[in-house]
């Protein structure tokens, strides 16, 4: 394992730790695969129940490095090594600061969430005049109040982690610094019971929620097409690297 992601065994969990911080914990090509072996780790070794995913104290994920142009996609896993991965085992996103754009769908890739009163939630990809790509788009309205995701999908505004409790998406709210030891918790509350009944229901549960996934991920290909060419996009982008507020001009 690299330094850009580590492990812990904790009994029959397994606690990842995404160390890119000096980058937000973006994902370029190196951290995708370093995250992809570790979730292969969880997935394939029989005496690991439950896997935790957190970050750093101060960041869970800002999503994808644009550096990288998407070059992130793994074998087993897909965007960010997880996002398209079939799991039997359980997941528990653990947040500390924020998860933003790729960052929530990773968050929304687990099985629950555990959040830390400082933590943002939020996809604002809009606010660079991109979509999100990484399942978001119909993954948001599934996890949330269809009215919130449009909101977070739409104003580009993150949501606060009590925010996220109300509306049903976060689990446990914590206080900062709590976030990974209340989901280690939850993880040996889940531990408890019988580990083949447990990924017998978390496959299936998540076999009928992602049963219409194709239909999202080409919803999500016409909404990247609809923005490839604009000029809004490039503007954006530049935006971002020039470090200031776009100037649209809606088209």
């Amino acid at each position: 394992m690299t330094e850009l992601v580590t492990t812990e065994r904790i009994d029959h969990i397994m606690v990842i730790r995404m160390c890119r911080e000096n980058k937000r914990n973006s994902f370029d090509r190196a951290l995708a695969d370093a995250l992809d072996a570790a979730l292969n780790e969880l997935d394939d070794d029989v005496d690991l129940w439950v896997g935790v995913l957190t970050g750093t104290p101060l960041v869970f994920s800002a999503g994808s490095d644009l550096t990288s142009r998407g070059d992130y996609d793994t074998e087993r896993g897909g965007e960010y090594g997880l996002i398209r991965r079939r799991r039997r085992k359980p997941l528990i996103a653990a947040i500390e600061g924020f998860a933003l754009g790729g960052g929530l769908e990773l968050a929304m890739a687990c099985d629950m969430v555990v959040a830390a009163e400082n933590a943002r939630l939020g996809l604002p990809e809009v606010r660079r005049g991109l979509v999100p790509t990484s399942a978001g788009l119909f993954r948001a309205p599934s996890s949330l109040p269809v009215n919130v995701a449009r909101e977070l999908i739409l104003t580009g505004e993150p949501m606060s982690a009590r925010r996220g409790y109300e509306v049903g998406f976060v689990n446990v709210v914590t206080e900062a610094g709590g976030a990974l030891d209340a989901a280690v918790e939850l993880a040996r509350k889940v531990c408890l019971n019988g580990p083949v009944a447990v990924q017998a229901c978390v496959r299936e549960i998540n076999d009928a929620l992602n049963a219409d996934d194709e239909a999202g991920w080409l919803a999500t290909a016409r909404a990247k097409e609809a923005i490839g060419a604009s000029e809004d996009l490039h503007e954006g982008l530049r935006a971002f690297f020039e470090k200031r507020e776009p100037k649209w001009i809606g088209r």
